[in-house]
């Protein structure tokens, strides 16, 4: 492995581990409101939050594995990356529908969302760094996984936004139905990024060395 592309390893390991620690911070702060506010968008949001961390530890792991043996073939890594991050999305998916139905059926509704407001407009400015600073290393070492978590963080953004607008019109308006929307909204999000994530892993190359 040459020196520029150790380099870029390192800063994807940087990376990696700093979605980590800032996700578990935003994920346990966004369930713990999001449960106690009852607001099932911030709570599905919390918990695409920990879906980040499941793709930065994938991430940070395979960038170990490579950087001890690179000359190992890197197709495997990186398929199962992609796997782990499409599945996990799809288990939310699974959990926003279900819990949409029971806010239906039940008529419960958020007591506030000023707390997603909140978490939101933090989150879009340090998702957007994240995505930014991914996709170059990812594009930089031909690495499907590294490019496919800069679009998660990608979506995370767009969460944030789904976010902010639902937390800010119930925060105004009180209708009950604007946060089973949008958490309905996250649940589409996270489907389509599970979907792109197993796609990219059925065709990862064995070995996408780049130029390495």
């Amino acid at each position: 492995m040459n020196t520029a592309s150790d380099k870029l390893y390192r800063t994807a390991f940087r990376l990696a581990i700093l979605t980590i620690v800032y996700n578990l911070i935003e994920g346990t702060v966004a369930v713990f409101f999001g449960h106690r506010d009852d607001s099932l968008t911030l709570f599905g949001f919390g918990i695409d939050s920990f879906i980040e961390v499941i793709s930065g530890v994938g991430i940070a792991s395979m960038v170990v594995r490579i950087r001890q043996a690179p000359e190992s073939q890197r197709g495997g890594f990186e398929r199962t990356a992609l796997r782990i991050t499409g599945t996990a999305f799809y288990v939310l998916v699974v959990g926003l529908i279900v819990s949409s139905i029971q806010k239906v059926i039940t008529g419960e509704k958020p007591e506030t969302t000023l707390a997603g407001v909140v978490l939101s407009v933090v989150s879009i400015g340090a998702m957007l760094f994240l995505m930014r600073s991914k996709l170059a290393v990812g594009k930089a070492l031909d690495s499907a996984p590294i490019i496919s978590d800069a679009h998660c963080t990608k979506v995370c953004v767009y969460m944030s936004i789904v976010l902010l607008v639902a937390s800010a019109v119930y925060e105004l308006t009180r209708v009950a139905y604007v946060d089973i929307l949008g958490s309905l909204g996250l649940a589409y999000l996270s489907f389509k990024e599970g979907r792109e994530a197993f796609e990219k892993a059925n065709h990862t190359r064995d070995c996408a060395c780049g130029n390495d």
